[in-house]
C-alpha cells in the first residue's frame, strides 16, 4: 500500500477541509461540487448515498461563502473554534433523524419519502458547526439489520474494499460513503452496533456515545427504549472528537443525561495524545479473543485483537485476558423485545396515520416477523426485559469499576466475530425474527460483542486495526464506563498516531 493511501489528516480530515474553507484555500461551493461529483461517479457501484439534494447543497454552500466573504481574515479563522466543520458536506442516515429538506425512507419501501417540518436538535447543532447536509446514506430497514440490503434502494450497499461483501449495518451507507471517499464525515445511529459494525466493515472510525450524551429531541426522548444513540462516523480521531465537542449534551426536556464532558474539549484530549502518544496515562484493560463464553471466533479476527492487546501492552497499559460476566445470548435476549416493540410501534403509527392497510410487500420478512413477535409481548414482559437490562448493566458496571488493582478501565474485544459477511448472508428474508437474531445461523454468531454497549448505555468505539486475508477491514472495539468518551478517544489517538490505518478503499481508487 503506497504512502498516499495511508491515513493523511492533512488531506482527508473534515476539520482540515473546514479550515481550508475558512482560510480561503477553497470554497464551500467547490467542496460541495466535489462531493456531488464523487457521489455521481462512485455511488452507482457502491449504492451508499440516497436522497441527494444537489441544488439545496450548492445553495447552502453559496450562502456560507457569501457570509465568509463579508468577514475579515481574522474573523474567518476565529470561526473555526465553534464551527470546525465550516462548509463541509455530509450525509445524514436515512432513518428517523429529522432534517428540513431531506426526506427519509427509513430504509423501507413502506415509508416512501417522509418529509420533516423541523430539524432534529442534533441536526441544528451540525448546521451551527458549519456542516452542510446534502443527502442521506442508505440504512437497513428501520435499522434492524447488521447489513444494508433494503429493496427501497435497489441493489445492496457494497463494501468499498471488496464488491460482494456487506458494508455493515444499519449505518452501512455512512461507512461505505466514507470509505469510498464520497464524503469526509457521515452521520450514523447505533442501537445494537449500527455505527460500530459498518465502521469495522469499512475501515473507518465509529464511536457510540454514552446513553443520554447526545440530543434526541424534539421528536423523541430516547431510541429503542434507551438502546440507541447517534453520532458522526469519521476518518480520523480528531474529527470524531470535534464532532463530539459540537454536538454532545442533553437538549431541553431530555429524559436523562449522561455524565458531563470533561472540562477540556475532546479535541484537546486528542491533540495532546497526537503530540506525544507515549505520554497518555496507563490503563488497565480486559480483553477477549473469544466469545464471552470462551468459544472460538474467526481466527483472523482473534489474531487482530491479540495483536492490538500486545500493541497496547507495549505502550505500558496493563492487559489482562478477562470477559465481562455475561453471556452473548443473555445480553441480546432482553434487548430483542425492546427493539421489536419500537419497530412495531413505528410501523403501526405510520400505517394508522395514512389510513390504509399494510401490504405484505411493503416490509421485509424479518421486519414483518418482528412486528408479529412484538404483538405477543405483554407490558409485564416488556418491563421485565428492562429490569434484566438494568441488572446486567450493574454487573458490567462493577466489572468496569477501577478501584486500585481491582476492576478495569476498559474492555477490548472484536467488533464482529467474523470478517465482513458476503452480501445476502444476513439479508432480512427470515420471517422468524428470533431465529434471524438468535438462531444457529443468526446474527448473534456474527455480532456477539457490539450489543453489550447498547444494553448498558456505555460508550464504545470501533477502531480500524487489521485486514483479513481477503482484503477486508477488521476493527477492534474498546468499551468503557458511562462518560468515558475522552478515554476511548485517547487510546484511539494512540493507535492513529503509531499505527495509522489505510483509508482509501480499492473501489475509490
Amino acid at each position: 500500500m503506497s504512502t498516499a493511501e495511508r491515513h493523511d489528516s492533512s488531506t482527508l480530515d473534515a476539520t482540515a477541509l473546514g479550515a481550508d474553507i475558512a482560510l480561503g484555500v477553497t470554497t464551500a461551493q467547490a467542496a460541495m461540487q466535489q462531493a456531488l461529483d464523487r457521489v455521481a461517479a462512485r455511488n452507482p457501484a457502491i449504492n451508499a448515498a440516497c436522497g441527494v439534494q444537489a441544488e439545496t447543497g450548492l445553495h447552502l454552500a453559496k450562502l456560507l461563502d457569501d457570509e465568509l466573504a463579508a468577514m475579515p481574515a481574522g474573523q474567518r479563522q476565529a470561526q473555526l473554534q465553534r464551527r470546525p466543520f465550516l462548509g463541509v458536506p455530509t450525509l445524514l442516515k436515512d432513518l428517523g433523524t429529522a432534517a428540513l429538506g431531506l426526506p427519509s425512507a427509513m430504509g423501507s419501501v413502506l415509508y416512501g419519502q417522509v418529509e420533516w417540518n423541523v430539524d432534529a436538535e442534533l441536526v441544528k447543532r451540525y448546521r451551527r458547526a458549519g456542516l452542510i447536509p446534502f443527502g442521506r446514506s442508505t440504512s437497513a430497514e428501520l435499522g434492524l439489520s447488521p447489513t444494508t440490503e433494503s429493496p427501497v434502494y435497489g441493489p445492496a450497499t457494497q463494501n468499498p474494499w471488496k464488491a460482494g461483501h456487506s458494508a455493515g449495518g444499519s449505518s452501512g451507507g455512512a461507512g461505505a460513503a466514507l470509505a469510498s471517499g464520497m464524503v469526509r464525515i457521515a452521520h450514523g445511529s447505533d442501537g445494537g452496533g449500527s455505527i460500530r459494525i459498518p465502521s469495522s466493515c469499512c475501515g473507518v472510525l465509529g464511536l457510540k456515545p454514552s446513553r443520554g450524551l447526545m440530543p434526541l429531541g424534539p421528536l423523541k426522548g430516547e431510541g429503542w427504549g434507551g438502546l440507541a444513540t447517534e453520532h458522526m462516523m469519521t476518518l480520523s480521531v480528531r474529527d470524531c472528537a470535534a464532532a463530539l465537542d459540537i454536538s454532545a449534551g442533553a437538549d431541553v426536556g431530555a429524559p436523562y443525561a449522561a455524565p458531563a464532558q470533561p472540562p477540556e474539549s475532546y479535541r484537546t484530549v486528542v491533540a495532546r495524545v497526537a503530540a506525544d502518544p507515549y505520554a497518555a496515562a496507563r490503563r488497565r484493560i480486559a480483553f477477549v479473543t473469544t466469545t464471552y463464553e470462551g468459544e472460538a471466533i474467526h481466527p483472523e479476527v482473534a489474531a487482530v485483537v491479540d495483536e492490538a492487546a500486545r500493541f497496547f501492552a507495549g505502550l505500558g497499559h496493563e492487559l489482562a485476558p478477562a470477559a465481562p460476566p455475561v453471556g452473548s445470548e443473555e445480553v441480546l435476549s432482553p434487548m430483542l423485545p425492546l427493539i421489536a416493540s419500537a419497530a412495531a410501534n413505528a410501523i403501526d403509527a405510520f400505517v394508522g396515520a395514512r389510513g390504509k392497510r399494510l401490504a405484505a410487500d411493503e416490509l421485509q420478512p424479518t421486519t414483518l416477523g418482528a412486528r408479529e413477535y412484538a404483538r405477543a409481548i405483554s407490558g409485564a414482559q416488556y418491563v421485565a426485559c428492562v429490569d434484566t437490562c438494568h441488572e446486567i448493566t450493574r454487573r458490567v458496571g462493577r466489572f468496569l469499576a477501577r478501584e486500585g488493582a481491582q476492576g478495569y478501565d476498559l474492555f477490548l474485544s472484536p467488533v464482529l466475530a467474523q470478517p465482513p459477511a458476503p452480501i445476502g448472508r444476513y439479508a432480512m428474508d427470515n420471517a422468524d425474527y428470533l431465529a434471524y437474531r438468535l438462531g444457529k445461523k443468526g446474527v448473534i454468531g456474527y455480532s456477539p460483542f457490539a450489543p453489550l454497549a447498547n444494553l448498558t448505555g456505555m460508550p464504545a468505539i470501533s477502531i480500524p486495526y487489521g485486514m483479513s486475508s481477503d482484503g477486508l477491514p477488521i476493527g477492534i472495539q474498546l468499551m468503557g464506563p458511562l462518560g468515558s468518551e475522552a478515554l476511548l478517544l485517547e487510546l484511539a489517538a494512540q493507535v492513529e498516531a503509531l499505527r495509522p490505518w489505510a483509508l482509501v478503499a480499492p473501489m475509490a481508487r
